[in-house]
């Protein structure tokens, strides 16, 4: 089974206001590569809320390199690939947004529509809530809740148990 599982952290409600993603790349059933940076936002701005989510703040990212900056980083990871996310409609318009913020085409990436969704699958299995952490705990997953790094890893292997 090969795939990339994803997970990005926003600075506001606005979803093209990417301040970190995860990313974890699955060879044959096996995590074979970690990418994570922080992104700064546009105009590095932060709504509390989601600070007291994931805990990363202006001052973490005033230095961060823009989304423009790190796209060939992540356009290599996920070019052509089987994409996975723990409620994959919110990753993916993070990524189509940031795109567009800066003049890059979703085409240009050879992915489809919709991706494949832990949170969804989960759900058909009858587990409520779907929520990643809970997942995660009923499958003695390690999980620090937030931190795009660990939200991606948890999920490729939430997808390795259900696939």
């Amino acid at each position: 089974m090969n795939f990339v599982a994803i997970d990005f952290e926003t600075a506001t409600s606005k979803r093209n206001s990417a301040c970190s993603v995860g990313i974890v790349t699955v060879k044959n059933s096996e995590i074979v590569e970690e990418y994570h940076t922080l992104i700064q936002p546009p105009n590095n701005e932060y709504n509390w809320h989601n600070v007291q989510v994931h805990g990363i703040t202006e001052v973490d990212t005033y230095k961060a390199p823009r989304f423009n900056e790190i796209y060939p980083e992540i356009k290599k990871r996920l070019a052509g690939n089987l994409i996975v996310a723990h409620n994959e409609s919110f990753d993916r318009s993070v990524l189509k947004k940031s795109l567009l913020d800066f003049g890059l085409d979703y085409i240009d990436l050879d992915l489809p529509d919709k991706w494949e969704c832990t949170m969804k699958i989960f759900k058909e299995k009858g587990y409520v809530p779907a929520k990643l952490n809970t997942c995660c705990a009923l499958h003695g997953i390690q999980l620090h809740h937030h931190d795009a790094l660990s939200d991606a890893r948890a999920c490729a292997k939430l997808y390795l148990i259900v696939r």
